[in-house]
Protein backbone atom coordinates (compact mmCIF):
# COMPACT_ATOMS: atom_id res chain seq x y z
CA UNK A 1 0.00 0.00 0.00
CA UNK A 2 1.34 3.43 -0.70
CA UNK A 3 -0.03 6.64 1.34
CA UNK A 4 0.62 9.81 -0.21
CA UNK A 5 -0.27 13.46 -0.76
CA UNK A 6 -2.74 13.71 -3.92
CA UNK A 7 -1.77 16.25 -6.85
CA UNK A 8 -3.00 17.60 -10.01
CA UNK A 9 -1.93 14.15 -11.88
CA UNK A 10 -4.27 12.16 -10.07
CA UNK A 11 -7.62 14.23 -10.58
CA UNK A 12 -8.49 10.79 -13.15
CA UNK A 13 -8.37 7.96 -10.06
CA UNK A 14 -9.25 10.74 -7.46
CA UNK A 15 -12.71 11.66 -9.65
CA UNK A 16 -12.92 8.14 -9.90
CA UNK A 17 -12.91 6.95 -6.40
CA UNK A 18 -15.28 10.31 -5.25
CA UNK A 19 -18.31 9.07 -8.01
CA UNK A 20 -17.90 5.81 -6.41
CA UNK A 21 -18.49 6.83 -3.13
CA UNK A 22 -21.19 9.78 -3.76
CA UNK A 23 -23.03 6.65 -5.78
CA UNK A 24 -22.28 4.02 -3.35
CA UNK A 25 -22.39 5.99 0.31
CA UNK A 26 -24.63 8.74 -0.72
CA UNK A 27 -25.77 9.69 2.55
CA UNK A 28 -21.96 10.54 3.97
CA UNK A 29 -21.33 13.19 1.58
CA UNK A 30 -23.23 16.53 1.05
CA UNK A 31 -22.38 16.12 -2.99
CA UNK A 32 -24.89 14.20 -4.84
CA UNK A 33 -23.52 11.72 -7.55
CA UNK A 34 -26.00 13.40 -10.00
CA UNK A 35 -24.55 16.78 -9.34
CA UNK A 36 -21.09 14.99 -9.98
CA UNK A 37 -21.85 13.65 -13.00
CA UNK A 38 -22.93 16.41 -14.55
CA UNK A 39 -20.68 19.16 -13.47
CA UNK A 40 -18.76 21.18 -16.58
CA UNK A 41 -14.94 20.30 -16.77
CA UNK A 42 -15.25 18.15 -13.56
CA UNK A 43 -11.66 16.64 -14.16
CA UNK A 44 -10.18 19.90 -14.67
CA UNK A 45 -12.04 20.98 -11.54
CA UNK A 46 -10.81 18.01 -9.92
CA UNK A 47 -6.86 19.09 -11.13
CA UNK A 48 -7.30 21.88 -9.25
CA UNK A 49 -8.70 20.67 -6.04
CA UNK A 50 -5.85 18.70 -5.39
CA UNK A 51 -3.32 21.64 -6.39
CA UNK A 52 -1.74 21.28 -2.86
CA UNK A 53 -1.18 23.90 0.04
CA UNK A 54 0.26 22.75 3.94
CA UNK A 55 -3.57 24.09 4.41
CA UNK A 56 -5.58 22.04 1.90
CA UNK A 57 -4.51 18.80 0.77
CA UNK A 58 -5.95 15.30 0.00
CA UNK A 59 -4.16 11.86 1.01
CA UNK A 60 -4.59 9.11 -0.43
CA UNK A 61 -4.22 5.13 -0.47
CA UNK A 62 -3.25 3.50 -3.40
CA UNK A 63 -3.24 -0.32 -4.01
CA UNK A 64 -0.99 -1.76 -7.39
CA UNK A 65 -1.44 1.82 -8.60
CA UNK A 66 -5.59 1.93 -8.13
CA UNK A 67 -6.52 4.81 -5.39
CA UNK A 68 -8.74 2.76 -2.77
CA UNK A 69 -9.23 5.60 -0.23
CA UNK A 70 -8.93 9.29 0.16
CA UNK A 71 -8.78 11.59 2.87
CA UNK A 72 -9.27 16.08 2.73
CA UNK A 73 -7.54 18.61 4.93
CA UNK A 74 -8.63 21.87 5.05
CA UNK A 75 -7.20 24.29 7.80
CA UNK A 76 -9.06 27.61 8.97
CA UNK A 77 -7.62 30.79 7.68
CA UNK A 78 -9.09 33.22 9.74
CA UNK A 79 -6.48 34.26 12.54
CA UNK A 80 -8.68 33.57 15.35
CA UNK A 81 -9.49 29.71 13.90
CA UNK A 82 -6.07 29.28 12.44
CA UNK A 83 -5.39 26.76 15.19
CA UNK A 84 -8.14 24.36 13.89
CA UNK A 85 -8.63 22.34 10.67
CA UNK A 86 -11.19 20.23 9.43
CA UNK A 87 -11.39 16.49 7.86
CA UNK A 88 -13.85 16.38 4.71
CA UNK A 89 -14.28 13.46 1.70
CA UNK A 90 -12.97 10.34 3.42
CA UNK A 91 -13.85 6.86 2.12
CA UNK A 92 -12.55 3.77 1.40
CA UNK A 93 -13.89 1.25 -1.50
CA UNK A 94 -16.04 -1.65 -0.20
CA UNK A 95 -13.24 -4.19 -0.81
CA UNK A 96 -10.65 -2.35 1.24
CA UNK A 97 -12.53 -1.43 4.05
CA UNK A 98 -12.14 -3.47 7.43
CA UNK A 99 -8.12 -3.51 6.35
CA UNK A 100 -6.45 -0.78 8.36
CA UNK A 101 -6.22 1.22 5.36
CA UNK A 102 -8.14 4.62 6.42
CA UNK A 103 -6.46 4.18 10.11
CA UNK A 104 -3.43 4.23 8.50
CA UNK A 105 -4.34 6.88 5.69
CA UNK A 106 -5.21 9.05 9.21
CA UNK A 107 -1.84 8.20 10.73
CA UNK A 108 0.00 9.66 7.82
CA UNK A 109 -1.93 12.63 7.57
CA UNK A 110 -1.56 12.89 11.65
CA UNK A 111 2.37 12.78 11.01
CA UNK A 112 1.98 15.27 7.98
CA UNK A 113 0.68 17.98 10.18
CA UNK A 114 2.51 17.58 13.48
CA UNK A 115 4.70 19.87 12.44
CA UNK A 116 2.06 22.79 11.39
CA UNK A 117 2.56 25.41 13.68
CA UNK A 118 -0.54 26.38 15.91
CA UNK A 119 -2.23 23.14 15.30
CA UNK A 120 -3.70 22.53 18.09
CA UNK A 121 -7.61 20.57 16.84
CA UNK A 122 -8.90 18.43 14.00
CA UNK A 123 -12.86 18.20 13.51
CA UNK A 124 -14.76 16.32 11.19
CA UNK A 125 -18.75 15.40 10.60
CA UNK A 126 -19.72 12.06 10.14
CA UNK A 127 -23.61 9.94 10.01
CA UNK A 128 -24.89 9.41 13.11
CA UNK A 129 -25.20 5.96 12.36
CA UNK A 130 -21.91 5.22 10.53
CA UNK A 131 -20.70 3.07 13.61
CA UNK A 132 -17.55 1.65 11.46
CA UNK A 133 -16.33 5.05 10.87
CA UNK A 134 -17.42 6.37 14.34
CA UNK A 135 -15.29 3.37 15.80
CA UNK A 136 -12.46 4.48 13.51
CA UNK A 137 -12.35 7.98 14.84
CA UNK A 138 -13.07 7.25 18.50
CA UNK A 139 -10.11 4.55 18.31
CA UNK A 140 -7.98 7.49 16.69
CA UNK A 141 -8.91 10.24 19.87
CA UNK A 142 -11.61 12.15 18.49
CA UNK A 143 -14.19 12.74 20.97
CA UNK A 144 -17.91 13.53 19.57
CA UNK A 145 -19.13 16.85 20.95
CA UNK A 146 -22.59 16.75 19.87
CA UNK A 147 -24.74 16.02 17.00
CA UNK A 148 -26.36 18.15 14.32
CA UNK A 149 -30.00 16.34 14.08
CA UNK A 150 -30.88 16.39 10.20
CA UNK A 151 -27.83 17.99 9.59
CA UNK A 152 -28.40 16.72 5.47
CA UNK A 153 -31.39 15.96 3.31
CA UNK A 154 -31.77 14.19 0.02
CA UNK A 155 -35.56 13.84 -1.35
CA UNK A 156 -37.27 13.36 2.11
CA UNK A 157 -34.72 11.56 3.70
CA UNK A 158 -32.63 12.85 6.34
CA UNK A 159 -29.01 12.34 8.33
CA UNK A 160 -28.31 12.79 11.74
CA UNK A 161 -24.51 13.84 12.16
CA UNK A 162 -21.86 13.58 14.60
CA UNK A 163 -19.31 16.70 15.57
CA UNK A 164 -15.94 15.15 16.51
CA UNK A 165 -13.10 16.25 17.51
CA UNK A 166 -9.21 15.38 17.93
CA UNK A 167 -7.14 17.58 20.49
CA UNK A 168 -3.63 17.14 19.11
CA UNK A 169 -0.91 17.52 21.79
CA UNK A 170 2.23 17.44 20.31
Amino acid sequence: MEYRVLTPDDAEEYLRIRLEGLKGNPEAFATTYEDKVNEKDALKKTAGRLTTTDDVFTMGAFSDGKLVSVVTFVREMAPKLHHKASIFAVYTSPEYRGKGIARQLFLELLEKVKGFKGLEQLHLTVVSDNLAAIHLYKSLGFEKFGTEKNAMKHGDRYWDEDLMALFLKW
